[in-house]
């Protein structure tokens, strides 16, 4: 089945439809509740009360009522918003973003005796598979010639 192509970018219309406006509402409101409750309890209640003033409106058949709602909506979040909003520590502006710490595999030789005894089924396998591996090279590339460090 053929995907329909994607307009170009001066081509595609700015315009939102009015549920996807309410939706990014919606949104808006969650993650402002979630920066102002730490507690998850606390957080998932103000969810469900949020939820259910959102409901409330949900089968408004009047254009012009449904706008005015949704711009009053706009205005009481802009005006209640948190002034910390949450952003997940991975996210961009995050605390910890960019920060996934790459080990390498010989840190691991370094590891003291009494760490790696932590996990012995690992560091056995791994010490095997690191022989099979000089073994490789050696089958491959020959043995290495000692060169004297001046």
């Amino acid at each position: 089945m053929a995907r329909t192509p994607v307009p170009p970018a001066y081509l595609r219309s700015k315009l939102i439809p009015h549920a996807q406006q309410v939706c990014r509402l919606y949104k808006a409101a969650l993650y402002d509740a979630k920066a102002r409750h730490e507690n998850i309890l606390d957080y998932r209640y103000n969810a469900v009360l949020l939820r259910a003033r959102f409901e409330e409106n949900r089968d408004i058949k009047d254009e012009i009522l449904a706008k005015r709602l949704l711009e009053e909506g706009w205005k009481e979040y802009n005006a209640t918003r948190y002034p910390f909003p949450f952003k997940y520590p991975t996210a961009p502006r995050g605390v910890a973003y960019e920060r996934s710490s790459h080990m390498y595999d010989i840190q691991l030789d370094f590891w003291h005796p009494l760490e790696k005894l932590q996990y012995p089924d690992y560091f056995a396998r791994r010490e095997k598979r690191k022989q099979e591996f000089v073994e490789r090279w050696v089958a491959r590339y020959g043995p290495q010639k000692e060169e004297p460090v001046t």
